[in-house]
């Protein structure tokens, strides 16, 4: 017999930590390997971690809810020795992921709640860890969300003395400086109002539960989720425009390939390539639409990543990310959708699916839904919605100059945009653009 060790894996370059937030199975179960033995939650995404071997779960070294370094011995299995010697080693397991939002602020782990988190004191000389060391790497490596609040806010990380593991500056030590540095000339503290006086939380006293409510903790992907749309809505001026589209043409096409598509791709044909199509090649005569700010820069992508938001049962919400969307034809379309979907619903993208999206879309109109005002992803300038489509009574001019009503198949787009950088006039261009685009698609296109 031989013992291997079970470790928290590294989510990403920029990963220093994780939480176990869910064993699946208890000391003395028997495990395959590959087969998913606990979850973490990591500022990214939560993951099954499968076994690196087959055997029994001999020992839990980390509970649920403990956060630990990358790396950390979390647990150790007994099992056969030849079997160990042909196990690949537990250091880089490839583990399926449940996004829950990309750049989400990083989990701390459950304890006493930390003081505010002070510029550093001055110390004595001493021996500094070298380069690329564990805490080096933990204090230069916080989340992204965090690095950007801090620049956003002037605050230089390495002045910070964190409360996670080697002194990591955290999401919440970073509100908490914030929150009591000097009011003279300083910004809001993170999530906070700018219009309530300085201690007062935006949202107000907290509910209390009556007597029968019933009260449930959130879930990692949920708790993630709320911290992501509260900062995406602070650090973007979010305005939306609307627009009703005509999609006729496009369900005509659709209907007439859409047999022979279905049978050579082996794919479904939705309504979605269509227009994943057309908002490809209108983002590349509109960059603004598909940029990020830097503080006072504006980065124009040449990539054009397109993050298709894909609702989870019971709740929660992934959004995969479909690299380089304007390379590719309809099937490749039509393929790389149903293929994202399909494994963000069984919990099998990789980190590197939900990471660098450059446009959203989402379409709650699957759900019937008319249309929406979506929160702008951070990193972003805008998200594009989609409703139900469905046939309506139109107006419209004949040949001759007669106005006559027709029944069309439309759909209600309405388009997310920061204001900080993007004009009225250039949301405006792009969906007009974009509506022309749809409305006048031939069969070429594909």
């Amino acid at each position: 017999m031989a013992r291997v060790d079970v470790i928290m894996p590294q989510m990403g370059e920029s990963i220093a930590e994780g939480t176990v937030s869910r064993w699946l199975k208890k000391v003395g179960d028997s495990v395959k390997r590959d087969e998913p033995i606990f979850e973490i939650s990591t500022d990214k995404v939560d993951a099954e971690i499968p076994s690196p071997s087959a055997g029994v779960l001999m020992e839990i070294i980390v509970g649920e809810g403990q956060t630990v370094a990358v790396n950390t011995v979390v647990a150790r299995l007994e099992t056969d020795a030849a079997a160990a010697a042909a196990a690949p080693a537990p250091s880089a397991p490839a583990p399926a992921a449940e996004v829950a939002v990309a750049s989400a602020p990083a989990p701390v782990a459950a304890a006493a709640a930390p003081a505010p988190a002070q510029p550093a004191p001055a110390a004595p000389a001493a021996p500094s860890a070298p380069a690329g060391s564990l805490e080096d790497r933990l204090r230069t490596k916080s989340s992204p969300l965090v690095r950007k609040i801090a620049a956003e806010h002037g605050v230089e990380i390495a002045s910070l003395s964190g409360t996670g593991i080697a002194g990591r500056v955290t999401r919440k030590d970073l509100d908490a400086f914030l929150a009591n540095r000097p009011a003279a000339g300083a910004a809001p503290a993170v999530g906070a109002s700018m219009y309530a006086p300085a201690g007062v939380e935006s949202h107000g006293p907290l509910p209390t539960a009556w007597p029968g409510d019933i009260v449930e903790p959130m879930s990692k992907i949920r708790k993630l989720t709320s911290d992501h749309m509260a900062t995406a809505r602070r650090v973007a001026a979010h305005v939306t425009t609307f627009w009703e589209i005509d999609l006729t043409r496009v369900a005509r096409i659709r209907n007439a390939m859409r047999r022979d598509f279905e049978a050579q791709s082996g794919q479904k044909l939705t309504y979605m390539p269509f227009i994943l199509q057309a908002v490809s090649a209108q983002l590349k005569r509109h960059p603004v639409l598909n940029a990020a700010v830097a503080g006072n820069d504006i980065i124009y992508r040449k990539q054009i990543n397109l993050g298709i938001a894909v609702a989870l049962e019971p709740t929660g919400l992934i959004v995969p990310v479909l690299k380089r969307a304007d390379e590719l034809s309809l099937t490749g379309l039509s393929r790389g959708v149903n293929d994202l979907a399909a494994r963000a619903r069984s919990k099998k993208l990789s980190p590197t699916e939900v990471q660098d999206a450059t446009f959203t879309i989402s379409n709650p109109g699957t759900f019937g839904s008319i249309t929406g005002t979506p929160i702008i992803p951070v990193g972003t300038t805008a998200i594009l919605c989609l409703g139900a489509i469905e046939k309506r009574p139109k107006v419209i001019t004949g040949p001759d100059g007669e106005d006559t009503i027709a029944i069309r198949t439309c759909c209600y787009f309405s388009l997310s945009f920061d204001h900080k950088v993007v004009d009225g006039a250039d949301a405006d261009r792009f969906m007009g653009d974009l509506k022309k685009a749809l409305e006048s698609v031939s069969e070429t296109n594909g």
